[in-house]
């Protein structure tokens, strides 16, 4: 028998596969196709929230440190509002160029970041953006008189309210 024989009687001996046997094949295929793309989709799903949450965590880290800069601005709004004595001293008023400067440098970098002031003296109290420590008469109920410490918020989030005295 010649090779060429051989190969046919092998050939003719085997099973073709039945059509079941087909659609089982192709119906698993088809599964690991749908779990394959399921999981991409799971990827992808979770690469968009790991960024979005990196993006968080970044503004939170800015926010922590913004609350350590709005201290030392805030001294140095009340180091300018004390009266200063009419002596004419140049080294005083150089001194009081050099902070005001350091003050304009403060304000510059919380603007930086949108930093933004909570508006207070002759508005009307509001809870989400002041903190009332103390209420004296006044013509209007709910009117902030004075500004015991000034509040800073960052879009529609607050980061320090403002203490106010607000009217009865």
């Amino acid at each position: 028998m010649t090779d060429e024989e051989k190969i046919n009687e092998e050939l003719s001996g085997e099973e073709v596969a039945s059509p079941s046997e087909l659609d089982i094949a192709k119906a698993q295929a088809e599964e690991y196709k749908a779990n394959w793309q399921r999981a991409l989709a799971d990827y992808r799903n979770l690469q968009k929230e790991t960024a979005a949450m990196r993006s968080q965590w970044a503004q939170m880290s800015e926010e922590q440190i913004l609350q350590n800069f709005i201290p030392v601005y805030e001294n140095f709004k009340k180091a300018f509002s004390a009266s200063l004595s009419a002596d004419g001293d140049k080294q005083w008023e150089n001194w009081k160029q050099g902070i005001e400067y350091i003050m304009k440098q403060f304000g510059d970098v919380l603007k930086s970041y949108n930093v933004q002031e909570i508006k207070t003296v002759g508005e009307q109290f509001d809870p989400h953006w002041h903190e009332a420590v103390s209420e004296e008469d006044g013509q209007e109920a709910g009117v902030i008189l004075k500004e015991v410490e000034g509040g800073y918020k960052r879009g529609d989030k607050v980061i320090k309210p403002a203490r106010v005295i607000i009217s009865k």
